[in-house]
């Protein structure tokens, strides 16, 4: 399934947690993220210190941990989304009801 987590940083948070962010290697998101999230994408509002990320992932524990990694820094949300394709199926199966 796939997970959009949205953030905002805390209050006087973005230009350090920024420079964290930008001196991470791949390796240590992946570490970050483990190996049952996928990454597919990222997005970033710098100036006002909010955005989403969403991944592929079926384990609600995997997606709880990594948000606890950045809580100290940012207030996050979880959110199960689904694309058009999947969006168009579940409006077919509701309407044939």
């Amino acid at each position: 399934m796939k997970i959009m987590l949205t953030f905002q940083l805390h209050e006087n948070k973005l230009h350090d947690t920024l420079t964290m962010f930008s001196h991470m290697t791949t390796e240590q998101e992946q570490a970050l993220m483990g190996e049952k999230l996928k990454l597919l994408g990222r997005w970033h509002n710098l100036v006002s210190g909010e955005g989403f990320a969403l991944f592929e992932c079926d384990s609600a524990e995997a997606v709880s941990a990594y948000a606890l990694n950045w809580n100290k820094y940012m207030d996050l949300e979880a959110a199960v989304v689904v694309d058009d394709d999947e969006a168009k199926a579940i409006g077919n199966a509701m309407s044939s009801e």
